[in-house]
C-alpha cells in the first residue's frame, strides 16, 4: 500500500461527515416493490462496518393504515404514517405500484410540505411518478425505468425528462432508473453526506461497484463478454492502479488483443461509457477521495489522480460538480464539523 492509500485508509477512523438531519423516512405502500425497498434498507438501515451504527435514522411511513401487502406475498408492519414525513431529514420513495396508479391526495400533500420545509426526496423507479404528481419535478431534470420515461415525459411535460441516465441528482429531488440503478442512487447520496470512503465501505458490503456515474447509460448492450479472452477486468484494473499513465486506445486494444474499434465497441458494452470518460470518472473518485483525508494539498491531489496539473484538475471540478477542488474539501469539512 502506498502512501497515498495509507493515507485515505487512516481516514476510516475518523468521525463521519453526516446530513443536518439524519432521519431518513422510508415509504412503504400496498404492493410495495420489495427489491427497490430492500435495495433502500440494506443501504440506509444496516449498521457501518467501522462505526457500528447505521449512516442514517431509519423508519418506514405507510401511505396506508395497518397491515398491508407487498409484492411476492410479503406483509408488512412498519412504524407510522404519513407524520413521520413531518421532521424527516431525507424521504426516499421506493417504486409505485404502477404508473398508472395515482398517489392518495394525503401523500401528495404531505410529500409537498416535506419539500417545501427543505426535506430531500428521493424515488427509485417508479416512484418518480409520485413526484410528477405532486408537482415536484417541475422544472427539473428527472429520470425513471427506461420503459417508462416516455410515459413520465408526456405525462409531466414540465419536467426535463432523462431517458438514458440511471440517476438524476436536482439538489432536493434526486431520481433514478429501476432496479441496480436504485442502488447506484443510494451509494450516490452516501457519498454525497458522508464522502467516498464511507460509500466505497458500503459498496464492498453490498457486493457492487462503489460508483457509476449518473450518466451512465441505463442499457448496457453486453454487460458480460460472452468470450473470456474479451474481459477487460485486468484492464481495468491495472487502468485504476496507473492513474498517471497516459491513455493511448491503440496500445490497450493491443493489450487487449482487438482492433482499435473493436476494444472501443467492447470497451462501451463492458461500462456504458468511452474508454476517456471512464477514466476521468476514475480520476475524479480518486481525487475526491484524497481532498475529503485533508492530508494532501491540491497539487499533490492532481498529480496523485493523474490531473497532471492543479488547473487540469479544477477545470474538470468545474465541468463536473461545478465547484472547485478547495469547496469540495470546505464543504466535506463543514459537514464532518455538523455531524
Amino acid at each position: 500500500m502506498d502512501k497515498a492509500d495509507m493515507q485515505i485508509t487512516s481516514s476510516l477512523r475518523s468521525p463521519p461527515a453526516a446530513p443536518k438531519n439524519r432521519r431518513l423516512v422510508l415509504l412503504a405502500y400496498e404492493c410495495l416493490c420489495t427489491f427497490e425497498f430492500g435495495t433502500a434498507v440494506e443501504a440506509f438501515g444496516r449498521a457501518d462496518d467501522v462505526f457500528g451504527h447505521p449512516l442514517y435514522d431509519l423508519s418506514v411511513a405507510s401511505v396506508e393504515e395497518g397491515v398491508f401487502g407487498a409484492q411476492g406475498g410479503v406483509r408488512l408492519v412498519v412504524d407510522g404514517g404519513l407524520e413521520l414525513l413531518e421532521d424527516a431529514g431525507t424521504i426516499v420513495i421506493p417504486g409505485w405500484r404502477s404508473v398508472t396508479a395515482p398517489a392518495s391526495e394525503a401523500l401528495i400533500t404531505a410529500l409537498q410540505k416535506a419539500h417545501q420545509n427543505g426535506t430531500r426526496i428521493v424515488s427509485i423507479c417508479a416512484g418518480s411518478f409520485v413526484l410528477g404528481e405532486a408537482g415536484l419535478l417541475n422544472g427539473k431534470r428527472a429520470t425513471a425505468h427506461w420503459n417508462s420515461t416516455e410515459i413520465l415525459a408526456e405525462r409531466f411535460p414540465q419536467a426535463q425528462v432523462e431517458h438514458g441516465m440511471i440517476y438524476v441528482d436536482e439538489g432536493s429531488i434526486i431520481t433514478s432508473a429501476g432496479g441496480a440503478a436504485g442502488v447506484d442512487l443510494c451509494l450516490h447520496l452516501i457519498r454525497r453526506d458522508y464522502g467516498i470512503d464511507v460509500a466505497n465501505r458500503t459498496a464492498r458490503r453490498m457486493v457492487t461497484p462503489p460508483l457509476r456515474e449518473g450518466s451512465q447509460a441505463q442499457l448496457i448492450q453486453q454487460p458480460v463478454p460472452q468470450r473470456r479472452n474479451y474481459s477487460l477486468a485486468p484492464l481495468l484494473d491495472d487502468l485504476r492502479n496507473n492513474l498517471n499513465a497516459p491513455m493511448v486506445i491503440e496500445q490497450l486494444a493491443r493489450q487487449a488483443g482487438m482492433s482499435r474499434r473493436t476494444f472501443i465497441r467492447r470497451f462501451h458494452d463492458a461500462t456504458g461509457t468511452s474508454p476517456g470518460e471512464w477514466l476521468l470518472g476514475i480520476r475524479l473518485e480518486k481525487a475526491c477521495a484524497m481532498l475529503e483525508n485533508n492530508a494532501l494539498s491540491i497539487d499533490q491531489v492532481a498529480e496523485q489522480a493523474g490531473f497532471g496539473s492543479p488547473e487540469a484538475l479544477r477545470h474538470h471540478f468545474r465541468q463536473r460538480f461545478n465547484t472547485t477542488p478547495t469547496k469540495w474539501r470546505k464543504a466535506f469539512n463543514e459537514r464532518l464539523v455538523m455531524g
